[in-house]
């Protein structure tokens, strides 16, 4: 019989021992000036504006300090991280730092060759799929698990689904760690279907084949999707009863709309008496996240010159940050304040529409009068938005010591 795994889902009381090295590393005194000043920073003739929810949330907090946690309640013994605790390289390098060895993926799961009955393993804020819980529980080791509640409260939703027989329509992206782990609960069920789709264009197609005028039928459709849908995956079975849930890190208003799209075109194909039994959907996206896009859409509706939103290049939360503000102001997504160069005046970020780092010139008014809005992605900590504050005002040539 395999041995049994030492499990730890509520952190080692250590908190009080970690908040120092926590704070060191992380706050940011900027940041406190911006809030203790109504999320406003005057100097010269710049303004910033900072949203006002913003940066780390409570499921980003839990997760680093826990892997805090777990280094100082185990300082000898090997540490493993099955991938990024959450997706911002400095927090990712800082564990790096403290020894903490990261487990590469591989299409079937991390490599946990490795990994040995008396280590440690962290599971990240993601989660990790059942393949992989099963495999570290038959290994033996300590599992520290640091899943986000909100992507458990998915994880829920996306069982329910699959235990009464609907597919789990997961607005997300296929390749994305929580998205893995959430479609993965799916399978626990003889049957389990799931179909990821990344946005309202994917949803489409799921409403063009329903509708019965999907071009290339069957074939094309499983064609398309293979990598986004579970191995037994059939159109013509699976998309006649569905659940919709959420990558908890998407655009609200667009998880919203794709669901609503698709129940209307179930009920127009088979009936409304059908949708009522055979379609779910619950808005499963995180309050944090809601809460990050609300802070920015009010933020929007004040004059901006432009717009900063800080994190990393592959966080979900952050790129959708971002797509919400390029709608109304420039905008420019950096990973952290070392992209904003005052020397030259330029600014390199991610392009929202390919992805790719660029770098653009005259990015901000370098005369006059400028306001600047500053957001930050969930998994951003405070240091990074106020290295950012700093850099910005260095461009426009002014001294920190006149911030008003």
């Amino acid at each position: 019989m395999a041995p049994e795994s030492t499990y730890f889902r509520k952190g080692f009381g250590l908190k009080t021992e970690v908040q120092d090295t926590l704070t060191a590393d992380y706050d940011g005194q900027l940041v406190d000036l911006l809030l203790a000043r109504d999320h406003t920073l005057v100097a010269g003739s710049v303004t910033i504006r900072l949203a006002k929810e913003f940066g780390f949330c409570y499921g980003v907090e839990r997760a680093v300090e826990y892997a805090y946690q777990t280094r100082a309640k185990f300082p000898d013994r090997q540490i493993y991280l099955a991938g990024e605790i959450i997706h911002n390289p400095h927090v990712n390098a800082r564990l790096r730092e403290m020894g903490i060895v990261f487990l590469e993926p591989r299409e079937t799961g991390f490599d946990y060759t490795s990994v040995q009955p008396q280590d440690v393993v962290i599971l990240p804020a993601f989660g990790v799929t059942i393949h992989d819980f099963e495999t570290l529980r038959h290994k033996g080791c300590v599992m520290v698990d640091t899943t986000c509640g909100s992507v458990l409260n998915v994880w829920k939703r996306v069982d329910s689904y699959a235990r009464d027989g609907l597919t789990s329509l997961i607005h997300g992206k296929y390749y994305h760690e929580e998205t893995r782990a959430t479609a993965s609960q799916v399978e626990k069920y003889a049957g389990g279907a799931y179909l990821v789709v990344r946005d309202m264009a994917q949803a489409e197609d799921v409403i063009a084949y329903i509708e019965g005028r999907f071009e290339g039928g069957r074939e094309a459709f499983l064609a398309k999707y293979q990598h986004a849908a579970s191995s037994r995956f059939d159109p013509d079975l699976h998309l006649l009863s569905i659940g919709v849930a959420n990558q908890t890190t998407m655009l609200a208003r667009e998880s919203l709309a794709i669901a609503e799209v698709v129940g209307q075109a179930m009920g127009r194909v088979h009936g409304e008496s059908h949708r009522m039994a055979r379609f779910r959907t619950f808005d499963t996206i995180c309050s944090a996240t809601q809460d990050r896009q609300d802070a920015v859409n009010a933020l929007l509706r004040e004059p901006l010159d432009v717009m900063l939103v800080v994190g990393g290049y592959n966080s979900s939360n952050t790129i959708s940050l971002t797509a919400l503000c390029a709608e109304q102001v420039r905008t420019y997504h950096i990973e952290d304040a070392l992209g904003i160069d005052p020397g030259s005046g330029t600014v390199r970020h991610r392009d929202l529409a390919t992805g790719q780092e660029v770098i653009a010139e005259a990015w901000m008014p370098m005369e006059g009068p400028v306001r600047v809005g500053l957001t930050a992605g969930a998994s951003t900590p405070n240091n990074k938005i106020g290295e950012t504050v700093a850099r910005v005002l260095a461009t426009r040539g002014v001294d920190l010591t006149t911030v008003a």
